[in-house]
């Protein structure tokens, strides 16, 4: 499989999971921007919970990245923390899902972001960034 394929996979990956947990969110509030504080999101579960938490944490590591106005660098250091957060919520899945596709898919979805995470950072180390 070239490499290409791989990340159109993981970053589909990513977005069955995303669109699976804004299932369980009624269809008239509004997804657009990523605004997860303006929806009310029922925590009466652990996945609920740590489906919010991982959203939670990721949108304020994005939003906390400093911007050097060098688009290369800003978007490597914007990605990091957006597949970290595409991780942190298929640990979720794995911890309370049932599904075994899913729970496939969860388990692509790490190793896969956990690979490109580790690219954007020899990226950034090998362009002198932090």
């Amino acid at each position: 499989m070239t490499k290409t394929k791989k990340i159109v996979l993981a970053v589909a990956a990513a977005g069955i999971l995303f669109a699976t947990f804004l299932e369980s969110v009624p269809a008239e509030e509004s997804h657009s921007g990523h605004d997860m504080g303006t929806m009310s999101m029922k925590a009466d579960t652990p996945s609920t919970e740590g489906y919010k938490a991982a959203m939670d944490k990721m949108h304020a590591d994005m939003m906390g990245t400093a911007y050097t106005g060098d688009a290369d660098a800003d978007f490597v250091r914007g990605m990091i923390p957006h597949h970290q957060g595409a991780i942190d919520m298929a640990k979720v899945e794995l911890k309370h899902g049932k599904d075994p596709v899913i729970r496939k898919l969860a388990e692509g979805v790490i190793k896969a972001q956990e690979a490109e995470i580790k690219q954007m950072q020899d990226w950034l180390k090998a362009h002198g960034e932090k």
